[in-house]
Order: structure tokens, then C-alpha cells, then sequence
């Protein structure tokens, strides 16, 4: 059985390369994530092909914000895909009229937190409310499970404080900024360990560059996976 912890990130810039990769990655990884930079890729005929032929499950991860009707709409004509996970901001609103959108399919909400690239300075130029981080953080994620998110993105910096919750009971936590064990850290700045970010709470943990930038893509995929402790 595949270990669907690890989620591979196809950041390249289209479908054909994504593809490609998908295909040197071959069955060593079982759940891809696209993200919206291949949207005007074909990055949607990808998940299709991964899913359909290739028996892939998939991460959509739009970050989806707007008025509630625009997105319940947008969600709609997204679970026809069959997608697994879609990704839209954590506000209350969203994450109630993404749910409305998502009914009558198995695909799973989850609630974006705070960008694993911010820190506090970004949040300070952007007019975020003052305060720790992680704490902002475990406040948004306990709203967005509040409004019915099957699941929160945060960093892996503050997955034990989410796992801790009560709303985050049987809920999932998925972790981008994830960097194995002597890799740079790049744009990320809340970064952790693969193993790290499991012992921690984390259910999936996301992995983009350290693969795809990888000489041999399936190698570097296996090397994540070995990094992480035997499932509970």
C-alpha cells in the first residue's frame, strides 16, 4: 500500500511537464498536488488524467476567496472533477459557501490558514491584527473548522497547536513549507522536517521543489518518505 502522507507538488508550468514528471515520480507517490500558477497550464485536464488513468488522488489548491455565491458556484463546477482536496481561504464565509458548493461529493474542503511564505513583518505590511503568529493561526484554523472545513493548511510550525484544538478532532491538517533534512529553505519561512511535521499532528505533508528540482525526481520522493515515522 502507497504511502498517501506525502503529497507531491507539481509546481512546473504546464500540464505536459507535469505530466512528464508524474511520470518519472511513476509509484513511488499516489497524491499530486496542482496548484493555480498551471491553472492556464491545463493544470484541470492534468487532474483528470492523473485521476482517471493513472489512479492518482489529487489536490486542487486554488485559495479560493470572493462573495459567498461566487464561490459556492466556483466549487460546484469544481467537484465535478472528482478532485480529493481544494484549498480556499480560511474566512468563515468561504468555507461555509464552499460547502455548500462541494455537497453531494466526497471532495474535501480545506481551509488556508496563514500562507507558509509569511512571517510577521509580511502580516504587519498587510494589516494583519498584531500579535504571535501561531497563535493567529490556531485562531483562524479553530474558526475555519468552526464553519465546517473538513481540514486546515497551516505550517508545520503550528500543526501541534491545531492538533490540539477540539474543532480539529477527526479533521485534517495538511502542511506545506516542508523541507527534508539538508535542503534549503528557499521562499518558505516556517519550515519543518517531513518527520517533524507528522510527530507533530500533520496528516499530509506537502512537497514541491526538493522533487521536482531533483535530479531523480522518484529517488528524491522515497528519500521523503523514508524520512517519515511508521504510521500510527
Amino acid at each position: 500500500m502507497q504511502d498517501e502522507r506525502l503529497i507531491v507538488a507539481l509546481d512546473v508550468p504546464d500540464a505536459h511537464s507535469g505530466l512528464q514528471l508524474a511520470t518519472r515520480i511513476g509509484d513511488a507517490v499516489s497524491f499530486y498536488k496542482i496548484g493555480l500558477g498551471m491553472l492556464t497550464g491545463g493544470g484541470l485536464a492534468l487532474a483528470q488524467e492523473l485521476k482517471d488513468r493513472h489512479g492518482k488522488r489529487i489536490f486542487l489548491d486554488m485559495k479560493l476567496f470572493d462573495i459567498g455565491a461566487t464561490i459556492e458556484a466556483a466549487v460546484r463546477g469544481l467537484a465535478r472533477f472528482d478532485l480529493d482536496f481544494l484549498t480556499v481561504h480560511g474566512d468563515p464565509h468561504v468555507v461555509r459557501a464552499a460547502q455548500e458548493g462541494k455537497a453531494g461529493s466526497g471532495m474535501q474542503i480545506l481551509a488556508v490558514t496563514i500562507l507558509t511564505s509569511l512571517d510577521r513583518a509580511d502580516l504587519d505590511a498587510g494589516l494583519i491584527k498584531p500579535g504571535d503568529i501561531r497563535e493567529i493561526v490556531s485562531e483562524r484554523a479553530a474558526r475555519a473548522l468552526e464553519a465546517g472545513a473538513d481540514g486546515v493548511i497551516a505550517s508545520p510550525r503550528e500543526a501541534a497547536m491545531i492538533r490540539a484544538l477540539p474543532q480539529a478532532e477527526g479533521k485534517l491538517i495538511v502542511t506545506p513549507g516542508i523541507r527534508p533534512a539538508g535542503t534549503e529553505p528557499e521562499d518558505q519561512k516556517r519550515i519543518a522536517t517531513p518527520a517533524q511535521a507528522i510527530r507533530d499532528g500533520a496528516d499530509h505533508i506537502v512537497v514541491g521543489r526538493p522533487v521536482w528540482k531533483a535530479e531523480d525526481p522518484r529517488a528524491a520522493a522515497r528519500a521523503v518518505l523514508a524520512e517519515l515515522p511508521n504510521p500510527r
